[in-house]
């Protein structure tokens, strides 16, 4: 995957950092030439000195050597007559070269730069050199190049940090577009707002908007249409357990009749059962509440429903309790039940004859707690994870969808809470939903 970020980094960065070095290798070489130029007129100087003192017919004892600068530096003489025979100062003076400029040449071993004048004295034509070694030069030209290299440096870097600065501010709306699109919900089409969108990425924009909006006309009549079966089943499926019930009291004496009647009622029942799932997926699909959030009190939504939990608990022999406390949360009163049915339902579904279940709700610090315990057989461990899913049964001896748990993880999800499978002191499963409590 490539980065914008890097790419133009790449693009912006290489060229300056090639800039500045050709940049910096010219100004070394603007800097050190006047300073060569000083060194040499300065050599030119004390040779135009002597040759002046030799042309008036003065015959100066010139030393072989003198140290200048210090002792850093050593300055040779030489004077030669017109065949190059010496005659005064060094003996191992290199050749001189009278013609030219300043050149350069070596003493000893050593790099020196010479100054050399042909002279016209009254004893005849002389030839007069100057030599100087190169250590002055050398120490210029390293301070000239350190503090370049130091102003360079820093250019560079300010340079680099104004390139790096720039970037990230123009990338700034695609990072808040993502931070945006990162904090959405799960069930959140609404489109981007494109009023302070660059010009440059308004059209990805724009597209996304018109993605979403697919996304959501799709999402929207697939669970419109799934509503609206369910709606459209309810009321016949409804009418055909009035009308079973009604033949199971009029052939109440014909036992084949009366078992064939009871099969077809619990298919009802179990078809009932899975249209209101259904509805119920659908309300759960939805990936946030209903409405707007209500203040709502978990223990008054479980008493809404004791009764049918006690009478359906009660043709199975089981033992149902209630510990409801205040347990206020914030949501969607329709899909809250739904969550409690179905977690109250599948207790009941899974525990055996004479065996108990326990629902309640508390707050617990900063959380409120739904709490749903069995004594039926539990839960894997490796299981807990896929019973989420839809479809997803434990076996095949107890009827079901397979579809509660998986309302139960989205209507907890579009409130903010989790669902935590443990273990019950029953011996079964205890399923706990914490939901981020009401102030």
């Amino acid at each position: 995957m490539t980065s914008i970020r890097i790419q133009l980094l790449k693009w912006l960065l290489g060229p300056i950092l090639l800039v500045n070095l050709v940049l910096a290798a010219l100004v070394v070489g603007l800097a050190w030439t006047p300073a060569q130029v000083a060194f040499d007129q300065g050599l030119s100087d004390t040779a135009d000195a002597l040759a002046a003192r030799l042309a008036g017919g003065a015959a100066p004892q010139l030393p072989a050597q003198l140290a200048d600068n210090g002792g850093k530096d050593r300055i040779w003489f030489a004077v030669r007559d017109g065949g190059g025979a010496h005659l005064a100062g060094a003996p191992a003076f290199p050749p001189l070269q009278p013609g030219r400029a300043a050149y350069d040449a070596e003493i000893g071993g050593e790099p020196v730069r010479v100054a050399a004048r042909a002279v016209a004295t009254p004893d005849g034509p002389r030839q007069l050199g100057v030599a100087r070694t190169l250590r002055q030069r050398l120490e210029v030209r390293a301070a000239i190049v350190r503090s370049l290299t130091v102003l360079v440096a820093l250019v560079t870097i300010t340079l680099v940090g104004v390139v790096w600065l720039s970037v990230s501010n123009g990338l700034r709306p695609l990072a808040r577009i993502r931070a945006e699109l990162a904090a959405r919900g799960p069930g959140d089409l609404a489109p981007l707002p494109a009023e302070q969108v660059p010009y440059e990425i308004a059209p990805v924009v724009t597209g996304f908007n018109e993605l979403l909006d697919k996304v959501e006309a799709g999402s929207r009549a697939q669970r419109d249409f799934l509503a609206d079966m369910a709606h459209q089943l309810r009321t016949p499926l409804a009418g055909m357990q009035l009308q079973l019930e009604w033949l199971g009291r009029r052939h109440a004496a014909d036992p084949d009749t009366l078992r064939a009647l009871g099969m077809m009622g619990l298919a009802n029942e179990r078809m009932i059962r899975q249209v209101n799932q259904l509805l119920a997926l659908a309300r759960a699909r939805e990936g946030r509440p209903a409405g707007a959030p209500a203040a709502l009190d978990l223990a008054l939504l479980v008493q809404e429903s004791v009764q049918f939990f006690v009478d359906k608990a009660a043709r199975k022999d089981i033992d149902i309790g209630f510990e409801l406390d205040s347990a206020p949360v914030e949501g969607d009163a329709f899909q809250l039940r739904d969550l409690i049915d179905n977690l109250v339902d599948n207790a009941i579904r899974y525990t055996p004859a004479d065996g108990q279940v326990t629902v309640g709700c508390r707050r617990e610090g900063r959380e409120t707690l739904f709490t749903v315990a069995d004594s039926g057989p539990g839960i894997p461990t490796a299981r807990r994870a896929a019973v989420f899913e839809r479809y997803v049964r434990l076996d095949d001896k107890t009827s079901g969808s397979g579809l509660g748990l998986a309302i139960v993880r989205d209507i907890a999800l579009a409130h903010g809470a989790r669902v935590v499978l443990g273990d019950a002191a029953e011996g079964g499963t205890l399923v706990t939903v914490r939901f981020p409590a009401r102030p």
